[in-house]
């Protein structure tokens, strides 16, 4: 298990591999390619596949919980992650459960994230509290992004609405933001989810949490504009991690899906890097 804090693998994969782009890992046994299409048996041959291909290209994996239990195929899940610690292992995983409960589950949950899978980052929901998140910061240089500003329409049900506090009345997700920037922040290991599709809001974001990673989903087959992203979002001290994975993982279903994978992941990159560069 690497011993590097989750923060100093985002600097070095970022680095080694001059990449802004995280592939999301959300396998759907129907989209495999023929030989393995509708076979979740195969979930991990074809996600250690597109691993294999895109490692050099990205700054994190995200392997999406939910796509694995679904097919009660959580140990392919642990086997991934010991194979990406094995041929990658300055890239950081992030664990997409969106976990958000209190007390001694929040603590199995946490245990499963860090312990069983052994992920570097969670994704967290924190519509409950603090007291929900503070069980993921007790694990020394692990991340926890916390939804923020998501990218689905029916974020605007919550995230958008005002509150009525002492310092005005700001949306729900800025208050999110100043939280997890400011008193939330104990180790300094919080980051954000803000969807791709909002970039006005990405902006916002940014604004009010300047320092804070910031995990934006929606790239791809979400229709987020991958150059409004990066100049709403990346700064100096503001790192971004824009994730793609339909778009990547299914670029073909046929005996070229390792070769088309890549190429898109490529494509990608460069466009966020193009869009660093001329920001």
């Amino acid at each position: 298990m690497t011993t590097m804090t989750f923060l100093a693998q985002l600097q070095t994969a970022s680095q080694q591999n001059q990449s802004m782009l995280c592939v999301g890992l959300d396998p759907e046994p129907r989209k495999f390619p023929a030989g393995m299409q509708g076979d979740s048996s195969k979930i991990y041959d074809f996600c250690a596949a597109i691993v294999d291909a895109t490692a050099d290209l990205v700054i994190a994996f995200k392997p999406q919980i939910a796509y694995f239990a679904a097919h009660r195929a959580e140990a392919q899940l642990e086997q991934l992650i010991q194979h990406i610690r094995r041929t990658a292992p300055h890239v950081p995983v992030i664990l997409d459960s969106k976990r958000g409960d209190i007390g001694s589950t929040a603590q199995q949950y946490a245990i499963e994230a860090f312990e069983r899978y052994g992920a570097d980052a969670v994704t967290l929901s924190p519509f409950m509290g603090f007291d929900t998140v503070q069980p993921y910061l007790k694990y020394h240089g692990k991340g926890a992004f916390l939804l923020c500003r998501t990218s689905n329409p029916g974020g605007d049900d919550l995230q958008n609405q005002r509150l009525a506090t002492v310092d005005g009345q700001p949306r729900l997700y800025e208050h999110i933001a100043r939280l997890a920037q400011e008193e939330w922040n104990e180790n300094g290991q919080l980051g954000l989810v803000v969807g791709a599709t909002y970039p006005a809001e990405i902006q916002r974001v940014r604004e009010l949490a300047p320092t804070l990673p910031l995990l934006i989903p929606g790239v791809g087959a979400q229709g987020g504009d991958a150059v409004a992203t990066v100049k709403a979002g990346l700064t100096t001290h503001g790192k971004i991690i824009v994730n793609s994975s339909r778009a990547v993982l299914y670029a073909s279903n046929g005996a070229d899906f390792i070769e088309a994978a890549r190429r898109e992941a490529e494509r990608t990159r460069d466009l966020l890097q193009a869009a660093a560069t001329a920001a």
